[in-house]
């Protein structure tokens, strides 16, 4: 088998390991709302492409080959951000092939090629060819079109090898994330040290270079792509045998016991089990790490800089400091219980107890956002009744719309192992429109109502509707735990399959 047919094995695998995977089926629904979502992205992808080229050709201080290129220091970080909703990297996907008998990196290298051409990548297709048509094509002709579209592309892939190295990295170690901050930060070090205009130039250069087919600009482009492919092949290889061999020596470790949580009984018990599960398995303590550093960060932000000032952003990011913890956390409720899910079940109501400590550990949460903004109400950005507004709401109707997931959710979370594991290589659609509307809902309310009511009108209704799903929550997680034992079977199947 040569090369060429190895990578189009490894595709038809991929291909058929989703429509295998436990959540394949019940993700039909939400992918139609995804595909819907990505038509709307599409469309807005197009009026972006067209204001751009609109600028672009009524600017005299700039070409419209430059224009994009001079945008790549925003327009790169904001790709490789947007690239962990969905981007897989190699070392999620090769673990069975590591010891079957083929060339050492032929398995990597495919996978490494076959994301070079993923719907990421391509996405930006949407942007550069109807701008190249409005702006280039015309005035520059058809080769300088050609070389301004296949320029930019090969940058994007750059930028998706960039990620795939960090993300990798950033997986085993969070300080990795130290080396895209100072990778897309020196790419605003000459707007720092001098001005905007020498920054923007700088970037405008490569476009002009390779519209006009300058072969060094090229050949640069494809020296660094070649390098990141390299890299890339190395770390991906040597992290996955690495984690797929080696032999873990476990440690004693001091045993806390968390005396506090004695005084609540049964459902102390489970308390300690939420805060000892975050301590001492990695993933989960990463995700609550990642949740927490976010929300502080973003808090300090609103509170003390005047970045998201204004009508839509202020409401927004005040909405959304209060949900992206329980976001990023109770939408895969039960996943990591699903490691265990068996002893879970040896005695009646231990999962309701269980989703009761959840519910009140993610609502104790709420305190810390809380906390660190009540500064903006002596500084008049916020009213008391807006931070306990939205933070009610949050405990009410947002956590009641995320806690269902503990219905629906029925593929396992590895505790501790991240890259190889097929926990992680697996999409749930279903968990994602659920998460982004619990992100968007509430802000969509609030500008609806402010549409019929006065602002302290508004947020006294919100408050009001979260205190009565917090007054109720007994009886809407009982109905959780009863539907979640309607379906106890089908769910631990798929638990113990996906472990």
């Amino acid at each position: 088998m040569n090369r060429y047919q190895l990578f189009k094995e490894l595709r038809h695998h991929v291909k058929l390991s989703e429509k295998r995977s436990p959540v394949y089926e019940q993700n039909k629904t939400a992918k139609a709302i995804i595909y819907l979502m990505g038509g709307f992205m599409i469309v807005y992808l197009l009026f972006l492409s067209v204001m751009f080229a609109m600028i672009a050709n009524s600017s005299r201080t700039f070409t419209s080959c430059e224009f994009l290129f001079g945008l790549l220091p925003f327009l790169l970080p904001a790709d490789f951000l947007l690239r962990f909703l969905g981007q897989q990297t190699p070392a999620q996907l090769i673990k069975p092939y590591i010891l079957l008998p083929i060339p050492k990196h032929a398995c990597v290298e495919s996978f490494i090629i076959s994301s070079m051409v993923t719907p990421n990548n391509l996405i930006w297709l949407v942007i550069t060819v109807p701008y190249a048509i409005m702006s280039i094509l015309f005035s520059n002709g058809f080769w300088a079109a050609l070389g301004f579209i296949i320029g930019f592309q090969l940058i994007i892939i750059i930028n998706s090898q960039n990620y795939m190295l960090w993300r990798t990295l950033i997986t085993k170690k969070i300080f990795w994330w130290i080396a895209p901050i100072i990778i897309y930060g020196a790419m605003h070090l000459i707007w720092i040290i001098k001005d905007f205009d020498a920054m923007f130039d700088s970037f405008a250069a490569i476009g002009e270079g390779v519209a006009s087919w300058n072969i060094l600009y090229f050949l640069g482009i494809l020296v660094i792509l070649a390098l990141f492919f390299f890299i890339n092949r190395e770390v991906q290889y040597r992290i996955t045998y690495t984690e797929t061999t080696e032999n873990k020596n476990t440690q004693m470790k001091t045993v806390t016991e968390f005396r506090l949580f004695e005084r609540f009984g049964e459902m102390g018990e489970y308390l300690k089990l939420e805060v000892k599960s975050i301590m001492r398995n990695k993933n989960m303590r990463n995700s609550f790490l990642y949740g927490m550093i976010f929300t502080i960060i973003l808090s300090i932000i609103i509170s003390y800089t005047d970045l998201y000032d204004g009508s839509f952003n202020s409401k927004f990011f005040m909405v959304y400091v209060f949900i992206v913890n329980g976001a990023m956390l109770l939408v895969r409720i039960m996943g990591a219980e699903g490691n265990y899910i068996d002893g879970l079940m040896i005695h009646k109501e231990n999962i309701l107890q269980l989703l009761h400590a959840k519910y009140y550990f993610y609502c104790a949460l709420l305190f810390l956002p809380l906390l660190i903004m009540t500064p903006t109400i002596f500084m008049g950005k916020y009213t008391l009744l807006m931070l306990i507004a939205m933070m009610a709401f949050a405990a009410g109707p947002v956590y009641f719309m995320l806690m269902q997931m503990a219905v629906w959710n029925k593929q396992t979370v590895p505790l501790n192992s991240k890259l190889v594991s097929r926990g992680s290589v697996e999409t749930n659609w279903f968990a994602f429109g659920v998460e982004m509307a619990a992100m968007f809902a509430p802000v969509a309310i609030i500008f609806i109502l402010q549409l019929f009511m006065s602002e302290t009108a508004t947020y006294t209704t919100m408050l009001i509707i979260g205190l009565l799903f917090i007054a109720t929550h007994n009886i809407w997680l009982r109905n959780i735990y009863q539907r979640f034992m309607l379906r106890r079977y089908e769910n631990m199947e798929s638990f113990r399959a996906t472990r």
